[in-house]
């Protein structure tokens, strides 16, 4: 019973791919001819090419572009259970195939930059606007009953994850700076007051016009009326006279598209500013 019966044929073998020991162990076994050992050279340049390029043609290109998206034939991102393991540890068996509405989609990662919005298609045949890039928003400043729209500068604060800050990630519950612009200039034209603006600071014509424009009786009467309401925070005025406002992002930038919210103001405002304080102090 010791012979081996080896039906492999004339076996060529090469580094990758050395030859089974029964061909080397039968007595009488014949050396490979010149034809053989130049086939040999020549397999072992193909084998360590294909090693060297995975994408080159043929399986090794699939396999290649499958091993650079990181995912497996077929394998979509799933929020399905039934392919977890039981809590005792047992496998379950699968009894149907995926359904759509299993899936998972990648995350949006809102990024600060020029505006890019790209529709996803979903279910009922909706959309959904999934913000790539965004760098305007309408932010509320509740206390003045104003909205306006203003730029997004940076992301300075998220309770859930602080590789969200580094990254300049824009979701929901974010903390932001906006730029204070817009909200000075409604503020300086509806109570006639100055607003984050340095003793003795020099005027633009236009702006010398709104503060001190001459008004008649009726109307000087009505903005005098507006002043005895005009006091806000100093924490507020601090962050005027920067230039820049603590704002909070209440939308969902990966669902609708746009980073809108509100500004920070009183507990709130002083809360977030002791824990970027403490985040800075780190």
């Amino acid at each position: 019973m010791g012979e081996c019966f080896c039906v492999l044929g004339p076996w060529l073998g090469n580094e990758l791919n050395p030859a089974p020991s029964c061909l080397a162990a039968q007595p009488g076994a014949r050396a490979p001819g010149p034809r053989a050992a130049s086939l040999r050279e020549e397999g072992d340049a193909r084998a360590w090419a294909a090693r060297a390029a995975p994408g080159a043609a043929g399986i090794g290109a699939a396999s290649g572009t499958i091993m650079a998206a990181g995912i497996g034939t077929g394998r979509g991102i799933s929020r399905d259970n039934w392919h977890k393991r039981r809590k005792t540890g047992g496998k379950r068996k699968p009894y149907h195939k995926k359904r759509k509405y299993e899936l998972g989609r990648p995350a949006a990662n809102t990024k600060i930059g020029p505006r890019r919005i790209h529709t996803v298609r979903v279910r009922g045949g909706n959309k959904k606007y999934r913000a790539l890039r965004l760098d305007v928003g309408n932010f509320s400043w509740g206390s003045e009953c104003c909205t306006r729209k203003t730029r997004i500068i940076d992301v300075v604060y998220n309770a859930s994850n602080n590789e969200l800050v580094r990254t300049k990630t824009l979701v929901k519950n974010c903390i932001v700076l906006i730029d204070s612009t817009p909200y000075r200039q409604w503020y300086e034209s509806h109570y006639a007051l100055p607003l984050g603006r340095k003793k003795g600071a020099k005027l633009t014509p236009e702006e010398e016009e709104i503060l001190n424009k001459k008004r008649s009786k009726k109307i000087q009467k009505k903005y005098d009326e507006r002043k005895k309401n005009a006091k806000i925070s100093s924490l507020l005025e601090e962050q005027f006279q920067q230039g820049k406002l603590l704002a909070c992002i209440a939308s969902r930038p990966g669902q609708c598209g746009r980073a809108d919210g509100y500004v920070l103001e009183g507990k709130e405002l002083e809360f977030y500013l002791r824990k970027i304080k403490a985040r800075k102090g780190k």
